[in-house]
């Protein structure tokens, strides 16, 4: 409520944990001998001449400022690729206004300079940035450390000179490591952006710990900020009349990606309300009565579901109603309001059946969408009239895609405020009220809202006009290489979630929204780039929310995430990534490729898209494609894809133990999946298991290029559910992508983040098809398989009517109240799983195509072959099963056909269906 102060979360314990997780546990580092003195005569502790900045000319890359190839690690130690000898001396100069310069032979009489001494890394120094163990160290002399805080206001390089004082060699330096040491430990306590007083006074806070200057520009007049010296945070105290006006900071600050002194206008980094396309941050109060929806205070949410039992149902705000001409507010939040639209039908009968979670795509404020409908441009062309394998419409998508309304928002500009374009008006704090209207809308029809945020990168860095952290803190936010560029391993600016202050701004963004704005859950976008401990830092700022103090049960939150091992952090190269077997055991899990890409075969980047696996036809249905190799390859693959399928359904367990196809016995962690485990969890809970997500060809796509071209539709729709089977009857949580229940196309697209409505958009109407044939995917991402996707685009039997499209939603409903009234697809221990769950078929005589899994009184088979198949199971003979009664009564008129026989112990099982039998 109004007059409490926003943001007091961050409490000293996980302030704490922020800060061990980035500083190490030791002091500096130990100096090495010193050398003999030089002709330069003695050190003075004052300013002595320096080496001045810029480059020198194209011939010597040794002496060049504009890379950044030492690195301040803490107030005390410096790392830097050169060799000290007894001959040379190595220095920081820095110059507050910047302007030094480097020439080959000169003697630069400019600048003042930190003395350094040849050194070697702590133990902790050297697990701290285990990148720069064998990177010679350098110790600042203890007589100039006290001015470390001064240097670092401006301009630094690190220079090593002859006898003589002529440079060597030069560069610029990386700061992010001596700002967290100098400031971290008061930095992460403090509380940022616009906080209001028990009186309504608001006082605005940035950290800005290198700046010379920052001011606040207010409603077009300045107001002058002050500096606290401990944390490096600049704040200021307004009055009562500031509520709702727009601000910016004014920072003036060393830009080493321009090489001058600037002063950057700044939207703040933790504003909570903004003016349309993010151009002024507004003085708002989240606690605000204004702000909130009727009922908010008293909203009531659906009971939480274990992450263990969570069925997730992946969606795009604009995706779910841009094209539903029964919603009333389509492409925006309000949607969600729109009770009987078509879209919200279906999304209550998901909630029904067993649906706990919607998770919505980015939200926050997003870097390449025009926010106001006035500035936007949609496709010229005539879409619906041109034919189904053209290239034209892609064409006409592409020519707009940079002004349209369409992205999926993975190019995060502010990351706690909403997205402005899904508003019904993006300018001012309209949309924290509609952002909570569509929570109340999802949770009203039984659905928790989980957000998928990210923080592994930015839309910008340095000097571009959409770059917030990095003009304020140049080089802190952002992971830097050897060079001082800055990394773009993930597609864009990689930030360094393992600063302290960037793992500030993920544990305070998260915890804003799952208290502002009562979000259930959080997915991580590509949480391998950030540190284990800082995961667990926002785990732990959560489950301290209580509903009594902060009106929710942060208990309750999800948290998963893509935890991929790539790029210059792979391997733990930098700190404990927060990866899929590194997270095994802390109840947050990870995304699970490894069934995924058994069920559909080959992986997201394969040359040929014709690749099966077992549910798109391997060794049973071929497909003619060459790169599934000959028939005694084929039936080896899938018989090894059979057994990465037994280990996802234990919820990817390592320690589980089973038959192999081969015989052996094996453990989850012992079953190869492209030279990994494909066992990493230590319980049910730890990896989430999927067939598609909006990653890649949608399942149907998928199905497309990998099935017989031939394959009618009714087999197409029943492979598609055969595929969600797999992930929905596992251990752990299940993800599916909205639509993969209505056979949702994308027209082959295998990347549509920039697609438009055209291709993405969701059809909830069967008579409006399912989206296949729309045109060639666009180019960017999809020309190289433009000679595979073009004989299909025309294909009838790959058009889907309205029988298979309601019949695989209908067939996936039951499935899904099997898995939510059987607790045994939810069991709690890797003990439980191994102790009910088994594979008695298992072994060298295993049916190809078909799994069959027993599961305390159940029996699920999987058969994916094109022929009825009897599965023989001798322990189940005597003993009364039968077709689960959901089955039985439900939807799918085929598998009412499976059958048991009591006296031999077969189940038999029609043809590319999943069947689930229960003990009578």
């Amino acid at each position: 409520m109004t007059g409490h102060p926003r943001r007091r979360h961050t409490v000293a314990a996980v302030a704490a944990a922020l800060v061990a997780a980035v500083l190490p546990a030791a002091g500096p580092a130990s100096a090495a001998p010193p050398p003999p003195a030089t002709p330069s005569g003695p050190a003075a502790s004052a300013a002595p001449a320096a080496p001045a900045a810029s480059s020198e000319s194209p011939g010597s890359a040794a002496l060049d400022l504009t890379r950044a190839e030492a690195q301040w690690i803490d107030r005390d130690t410096v790392v830097w690729q050169v060799t000290a000898t007894a001959a040379t001396r190595e220095e920081l100069v820095y110059a507050p206004r910047g302007g030094l310069t480097v020439r080959k032979g000169a003697r630069p009489a400019q600048g003042h300079r930190l003395r350094l001494a040849p050194a070697s890394l702590t133990e902790a120094q050297r697990a701290a940035y285990p990148h720069l163990r064998d990177v010679p160290a350098f110790t600042v002399d203890e007589r100039d450390r006290g001015r470390a805080r001064a240097a670092l206001r401006g301009q630094v390089a690190a220079v090593q000179r002859a006898a003589d004082g002529t440079p060597l060699a030069a560069t610029g330096v990386q700061i992010p490591g001596v700002l967290d040491d100098l400031y971290a430990a008061a930095a992460v306590r403090a509380d940022l952006g616009p906080v209001f007083a028990a009186d309504g006074t608001p006082t605005l806070s940035v950290w800005a710990p290198t700046a010379r200057e920052v001011s606040l520009t207010l409603d077009g007049r300045t107001v002058a900020m002050r500096r606290d010296g401990r944390s490096g945070v600049w704040s200021v105290t307004g009055a009562k009349g500031w509520r709702g006006k727009p601000y910016r900071y004014a920072v003036t600050v060393w830009a080493p990606s321009t090489g001058e002194l600037v002063t950057n206008e700044v939207t703040d980094p933790y504003s909570t309300a903004l003016t349309a396309d993010s151009r002024e941050s507004l003085v708002t109060d989240l606690a605000d009565p204004a702000l909130a929806p009727a009922g908010w205070a008293s909203l009531k949410k659906p009971a939480a579901v274990e992450l263990r039992r969570a069925q997730i149902q992946e969606l795009h705000i604009r995706d779910f109603s841009a094209s539903d001409p029964t919603s009333r507010h389509p492409g925006e939040y309000l949607a969600f309001t729109d009770r009987d639209s078509d879209g919200m039908t279906h999304l209550r009968k998901l909630a029904e059946a067993g649906t706990s979670y919607v998770h919505l795509l980015p939200a926050f404020d997003i870097g390449t969408i025009p926010e106001r409908p006035s500035d936007r441009v949609e496709p010229r062309c005539d879409l619906p009239a041109l034919p189904a394998d053209s290239p034209r419409q892609q064409e006409c998508v592409a020519e707009t895609a940079a002004r349209d309304g369409y992205n999926w928002g993975y190019d995060p500009l502010h990351h706690m405020v909403p997205e402005g374009g899904y508003a019904s008006d993006p300018d001012g704090p309209r949309r924290t009220t509609e952002f909570r209207r569509m929570v109340q809308g999802l949770n009203g029809i039984g659905l928790r809202a989980v957000m998928d945020v990210v923080y592994n990168h930015t839309v910008a860095s340095g000097q571009d006009e959409k770059s917030v952290l990095d003009r304020i803190v140049p080089g802190y936010y952002h992971r830097l290489l050897a060079d001082g560029t800055v990394a773009t391993s993930t597609c864009c600016a990689n930030t360094a979630p393992e600063h302290a202050m960037m793992g500030k701004l993920v544990v305070d963004s998260v915890v804003t929204w799952a208290k502002e704005y009562k979000v259930d859950g959080f997915r991580f976008d590509l949480m391998g780039h950030h540190p284990k401990a800082g995961i667990l830092a926002v785990r732990e700022a959560l489950d301290a929310l209580t509903p009594e103090r902060d009106g929710v049960d942060g208990k309750e939150i999800l948290l998963y995430g893509e935890g991929w091992d790539f790029g210059e952090v792979a391997g733990d190269a930098r700190f404990v990534q927060a990866t899929q077997e590194n997270m095994a055991g802390t109840s947050i899990a990870t995304f699970s490729d490894r069934a995924r890409d058994a069920v559909r075969g080959g992986g997201p980047f394969d040359a040929d898209p014709g690749v099966q696996g077992f549910a798109s036809g391997l060794f049973t249905e071929d497909n003619g494609s060459a790169a599934n190799g000959g028939e005694a390859e084929r039936r080896a693959r899938l018989l090894h894809y059979q057994d990465l399928l037994k280990v996802g359904l234990t919820g990817n367990l390592a320690a589980y133990s089973f038959t192999d196809t081969s015989g052996r016995t094996v453990r989850g962690a012992e079953v190869d999946y492209n030279g990994s485990p494909a066992g990493y969890a230590a319980a049910p809970g730890d990896a989430l298991a999927y067939a598609d997500a909006h990653d890649n060809e949608t399942l149907y796509d998928a199905l497309a290029y990998k099935l017989p071209p031939g394959t009618p539709a009714a087999d197409r729709a029943r492979m598609q559910v055969l595929a969600m089977a797999t992930a929905t009857l596992s251990q752990g949580p299940a993800l599916s992508q909205a639509g993969s229940d209505l056979l949702r196309s994308k027209s082959l697209d295998r990347n549509s983040y920039d697609s438009g409505d055209w291709f993405n958009a969701l059809h909830w109407d069967c008579r409006q098809g399912n989206g296949f044939g729309r045109g060639l995917p666009p180019a960017a991402d999809n020309r190289d398989k433009w000679p595979f996707a073009k004989p299909l685009l025309t294909r009838e039997e790959l058009r889907p009517g309205c029988a298979e499209i309601e019949g695989t939603s209908a067939a996936y409903r039951d499935l899904l109240r099997i898995r939510t009234t059987e607790p045994e697809f939810g069991l709690a221990t890797a003990e439980d799983v191994q102790r009910q769950l088994s594979f008695p078929l298992s072994g060298p005589d295993e049916t190809p195509g078909v799994v069959t899994m027993a599961l305390g009184g159940l029996v699920v088979v999987f058969n994916a072959t094109p022929q009825e198949r009897g599965q023989r199971l001798p322990p189940a003979a005597g003993r009364d099963h039968a077709l689960h009664p959901v089955q039985a009564g439900g939807a799918d008129p085929v598998v009412k056909s499976a059958s048991y026989d009591r006296a031999t112990g077969t189940f038999t099982v029609p043809g590319r269906t999943v069947a689930v039998f229960q003990r009578r």
